[in-house]
């Protein structure tokens, strides 16, 4: 693996990593509903599905705006990190607020639906440069999957420790990438 591709894994990693943190703090307030080992096996499997598709559809649409646009599609796709990163943030800094989906029922499709649609937008500016698509939905849905359940455990032993200090980090980090498109 030369150096160039390491250097896209690595970045893919991280930024799976940080699409994941969202779900892992989404797993945490989650956690304190009374889920079984079960449930929590279900919405970790759903919401890593999830974080596969959503970019998948998005880079699908980003390659499409790439061949079209050119130029100004890298600073749509860095503009949509930027975005993503700070509403990431803001929303980070609301607290009280319990979250209004449940993983139970139909609520379980919601929940990871709304969970993973951060990464639609991840996914159009990654179709924009042009990232390897199947590195890319394997680990962010891998990621999502082991931080959702992560989590979903440890909001179910911890209760509210971590949750919005994990997606502002997550933000963060997608604000950074955001801004290092666009410099």
């Amino acid at each position: 693996m030369d150096t160039a591709m390491l250097g896209e894994f690595v970045t893919l990693m991280i930024m799976a990593i940080a699409l994941g943190m969202d779900a892992f703090s989404m797993g945490l307030g989650m956690g304190m509903i009374s889920l079984r080992l079960r449930q929590i096996l279900k919405v970790g499997i759903l919401i890593g599905l999830f974080h596969m598709i959503m970019p998948l559809l998005g880079m699908a649409i980003g390659q499409q705006l790439s061949i079209h646009f050119g130029n100004i599609a890298t600073w749509i796709g860095g503009g949509l990190l930027i975005v993503l990163g700070i509403q990431m943030i803001i929303s980070s800094f609301r607290s009280g607020e319990e979250p209004f989906i449940t993983p139970k029922g139909i609520g379980v499709w919601l929940f990871s639906i709304s969970v993973s649609l951060d990464s639609f937008s991840v996914g159009l500016s990654l179709g924009i440069f042009g990232a390897k698509v199947i590195v890319t939905v394997l680990l962010f849905g891998v990621f999502s999957a082991v931080l959702t359940w992560a989590g979903l455990i440890i909001g179910r032993k911890a209760q509210n420790w971590f949750g919005s200090y994990s997606e502002a980090f997550g933000g963060c980090i997608l604000l950074s990438f955001g801004l290092k498109l666009l410099a």
